[in-house]
């Protein structure tokens, strides 16, 4: 059941992980969710449909890249991204404050805003807290995220500290930006580097301006998982708990279990439709790369106990041939698989905080990572590097 305002309930906790749902009026978010990226108003590889009939409650589009191509005054005038990209339910829209990272060789920064190249013709744009909003607000986003400005990992102190005091600055004109929409929200972004005293200074500072909702950006950038994990821990005691948090762009499903365990609610990552555009596929057994050889006359499904016709009915050997070939049926069967896997990987989660088994259900999953596959095809290696657009 929806519901006119934006609310969050916690109907389950497990030490610090916790169950519940974000009610709207676009619809229910369960929770620990994950949201599959659709940045420039689609989910590569997908039908919304499908997207919707693995799972997902929600899905992410991209500040920046919905500005430049076709426009957030153009989506307005269409009807609002949810009726353009034929998807009713809640969508969350990032600031465009990760480009302000990975476009640094385009962009130009400071206290008013950014002012960005356009890394399609070249064309200059000025984004400021207050246009990122009225972009997410022409574009029609539910969950709308403050512009923030994101630094990559390692990094000096001071950089850090710069960075999250612009970010806490930029979050109060956002604010007051964002106003009071019914039935929507907008979060704030807990910066800080991997420096403890900063993050928490940001978490509180946050925490002071009552907003919807909180996540925990500047992750998942080139840090190992110990320190992401570590940052997730030193913030969480000073985050609300009857706010929802979000880890930005986290993660891989070891990440997700681990974050999950230490209280988040909500993550997306590009990894599960990137991965299964080039071939690569997430399962029950470990990661597998289909482009190798020894898939070449493999008969056996991905995973004949999945309920995704992707996973349970094409042969191994079919999946390689069609990634090998750069068949575009393969880019989509892998992606449909995925976001399969992830959305069941959060179903499990849901439901073992709920029975209180939260940590058996990891052990569970972590001992079919390790033991692989019947042949030991699945291939463990942790590549984290995520990226925040798709």
């Amino acid at each position: 059941m929806t519901t006119e305002q934006f609310t969050f309930t916690v109907a389950k906790t497990d030490g610090a992980a916790r169950t519940g749902e974000i009610r709207m009026p676009r619809g229910v978010i369960r929770t620990p969710a994950f949201m599959p990226v659709g940045t420039a108003a689609t989910v590569k590889a997908m039908y919304p449909d499908q997207v919707k009939a693995l799972g997902a409650d929600v899905v992410l589009g991209n500040t920046y890249h919905l500005m430049l191509r076709p426009g957030a005054e153009r989506v307005a005038r269409l009807g609002g991204l949810h009726k353009l990209m034929n998807w009713p339910y809640p969508i969350l829209t990032d600031s465009g404050g990760f480009q302000v990272m990975s476009l640094a060789s385009l962009r130009k920064i400071d206290e008013t805003g950014v002012t960005f190249q356009s890394h399609i013709d070249g064309s200059k744009h000025v984004m400021t807290p207050e246009r990122s909003i009225e972009i997410q607000g022409l574009l029609g986003s539910d969950i709308q995220m403050q512009l923030d400005e994101c630094v990559k990992l390692p990094c000096t102190d001071d950089v850090a500290e710069k960075a999250m005091r612009l970010s806490l600055r930029w979050a109060e004109r956002c604010k007051i930006a964002f106003d009071n929409q019914p039935g929507k929200a907008m979060f704030g972004i807990v910066q800080g580097g991997a420096v403890e005293r900063l993050r928490i200074e940001s978490a509180k500072e946050l925490t002071a301006m009552d907003l919807k909702g909180y996540a925990i950006g500047g992750l998942a950038v080139g840090e190992p998982q110990d320190v992401m994990l570590r940052m997730i821990e030193t913030v969480e005691p000073h985050l609300p708990t009857t706010k929802p948090r979000y880890l930005m762009g986290v993660g891989t499903p070891d990440d997700i279990v681990e974050s999950v365990r230490r209280g988040v609610d909500m993550f997306d990552c590009v990894m599960p439709t990137r991965a299964g555009r080039h071939g690569q596929v997430f399962t029950r057994f470990g990661r597998m790369n289909l482009r190798n050889a020894k898939f070449a006359e493999d008969t056996r499904p991905l995973d004949a106990e999945s309920m995704c016709p992707a996973t349970n009915t094409y042969s191994r050997a079919y999946l390689h041939h069609l990634v090998r070939s750069n068949e575009i049926l393969g880019m989509m069967l892998l992606t449909w698989h995925n976001l399969a896997y992830y959305q069941d990987l959060m179903a499990g989660l849901r439901k073992a905080i709920a029975e209180g088994r939260l940590a058996d259900h990891i052990a569970e999953i972590k001992e079919d990572w390790a033991k692989g596959d019947r042949d030991g095809i699945a291939d463990h290696a942790d590549n984290r590097s995520t990226g925040g657009e798709d």
